[in-house]
């Protein structure tokens, strides 16, 4: 056991004009097996996938050489060092699976945007990364995409299809907020579509699933993990919320959203239900490393009071980045937490 100094993943980027690494994930890793893979993500980003093999081999030699020793000492002494070695590995698998998320935006060639600070630009305006969408959509399924607009139309309202270079001055907890209930919905969204994907190939559909009722409904679970509250609704100019959704007309479009309707409310909830601590750990720090972690205080008199909320001035384009990419990150979380627990199981652990 020893300590590390925290390693924000960086590669040295051509539009630096001091020729300093720039960070690609806002998050640092501070365990050993995470500082290794930031450094092979860095150099030799090919060769993660079998990294991460191997450091899953060997938490699993750890975790199973230590219950052996557990089952013959009784000792108080051992059972410390024992939970002190548990966290490790938690520490480490979480990183882990964060180092998958990165590289997965890597992969397709997605930058991740960076830490949300003040700038030296007169409106306040921090949203001065590149736009992705083309490529943020490209990770999804086309139907998956569509449910995804309309979370997008939720938050913007008719701002998604006017113009979004227009900007709006919004606290920075509730970008936070925006940003985790999104990456929530992101990781829901890519579980329902893999079962349904999975149905469509496998042509075991269900039969009269009503298509017509999913374009008035909402397909989420009751009782969203997501707070449809903590979702900032962006009015048109004229004050008046804006109307449904629009659609192509075309079948396809709402396929995937009456296939979730279809699905009971057990189901639902189960799907929206975070499988591991791991990941609800991710969820956390991701968004306190892009938004800050906020200073909430009890006044006397019991209201809330939060010392430390930034206002901010972002442009509709840049929140809509900001969504897809949260969107993205919950899909990537998904998959990365399944193949994790497919190599090392610690769900329910």
């Amino acid at each position: 056991m020893y300590k590390c100094r925290p390693r924000g993943l960086t590669v040295r980027a051509s539009g630096d004009s001091a020729g300093n690494p720039v960070p690609v994930s806002p998050l640092e890793f501070e365990s050993p097996v995470g500082q290794l893979l930031a450094q092979i993500l860095q150099t030799h980003p090919h060769l993660l996938p079998a990294a991460i093999d191997q450091q899953l081999e060997n938490l699993q030699t750890d975790r199973d050489a230590q219950k052996e020793e557990a089952a013959s000492s009784q000792d108080f002494l051992y059972k410390r060092i024992a939970e002190v070695k548990e966290k490790e590995r938690r520490k480490a698998l979480e990183e882990i699976i964060y180092s998958m998320i990165v590289h997965k935006f890597l992969d397709n060639d997605i930058s991740m945007i960076p830490k949300i600070s003040p700038t030296s630009d007169p409106t306040g305006r921090v949203d001065f990364w590149p736009n992705q969408e083309q490529k943020l959509e490209s990770v999804h399924s086309p139907e998956a995409f569509e449910m995804i607009q309309s979370h997008l139309s939720i938050v913007l309202g008719e701002r998604l299809v006017g113009p979004l270079e227009t900007t709006v001055q919004i606290s920075k907890i509730k970008l936070g907020k925006l940003y985790a209930a999104s990456l929530m919905y992101g990781y829901f969204l890519r579980r329902v579509d893999q079962r349904y994907q999975l149905e469509r190939a496998m042509n075991t559909l269900p039969k009269g699933f009503d298509e017509d009722r999913a374009r008035f409904e909402d397909p989420s679970p009751a009782n969203r993990l997501w707070d449809p509250d903590s979702l900032i609704r962006i009015l048109p100019d004229s004050g008046e919320p804006d109307g449904d959704f629009t659609d192509t007309g075309e079948e396809k479009s709402y396929r995937l959203r009456s296939y979730v309707m279809y699905l009971d409310a057990e189901t639902l909830q189960r799907y929206a239900t975070i499988r591991s601590k791991e990941a609800i750990s991710l969820i956390e720090k991701q968004t306190q490393a892009l938004f800050g972690r906020p200073d909430i205080r009890i006044a006397d008199d019991g209201s809330i009071e939060t010392a430390n909320d930034e206002v901010v001035s972002i442009t509709f384009s840049g929140l809509t980045m900001l969504v897809l990419e949260a969107v993205g990150f919950g899909s990537f979380l998904w998959d990365a937490e399944s193949y994790v627990e497919s190599k090392y199981h610690f769900f329910n652990s």
